[in-house]
């Protein structure tokens, strides 16, 4: 009978060996996982947060008059149709919300070449830059490579600027 319980105990102990080891080996794993995600999360604010590293023409649009509506950037390849025939004419367009009275629009996959942006905050969503009678704008509009409108707005060439298929970053001041 002493054989026969020793046996059984040597077996209840191998298996409760067993079992501890188990649960030692589940609990470090668990440790490494929570020092992965941990690790993981710490670099969280700096992936989301990063600017885009994309090649690309990236377009910051600050001191927006206001949050109301939209901003529309439009990326010409040539002078047919800049600036007022955007819709029309421009080899990319996009439209923004903005946020904080600031937009940024991003334009990737541009093969290099000589480009124009025209850059509008369409207040009432139209579309369009609207005017008065006068044809003086109403809504705010701005220009690449620092281009100003006078008595009428500017050419493409005023506007142009290389790109050489990398990363471009602009800023693009809206005047009202």
């Amino acid at each position: 009978m002493k054989i026969l319980m020793s046996k059984s105990n040597n077996r209840e102990s191998a298996l409760t060996s067993t079992a501890m080891l188990a649960l030692i080996r589940h609990s470090m794993g668990g440790r490494y996982m929570a020092l992965g995600f941990v690790l993981a999360f710490t670099n969280l604010p700096a992936i989301v947060f990063a600017e885009p590293s994309c090649p690309g023409i990236h377009v910051k649009i600050p001191n927006i008059k206001n949050s109301t509506g939209t901003v529309a950037c439009a990326l010409f390849e040539s002078p047919a149709g800049f600036p007022n025939e955007f819709l029309h004419s421009a080899t990319n367009i996009m439209m923004m919300k903005i946020r904080d009275t600031k937009a940024r629009c991003s334009f990737l996959d541009i093969p290099p070449g000589t480009y124009a942006l025209a850059v509008i905050h369409d207040e009432n969503m139209d579309g369009k830059l609207n005017t008065n009678f006068l044809g003086v704008p109403t809504e705010g509009y701005g220009f690449s490579s620092g281009a100003e409108a006078a008595l009428s707005a500017p050419s493409f060439e005023d506007a142009s600027f290389s790109y050489d298929g990398q990363n471009l970053d602009l800023t693009i001041r809206l005047n009202y």
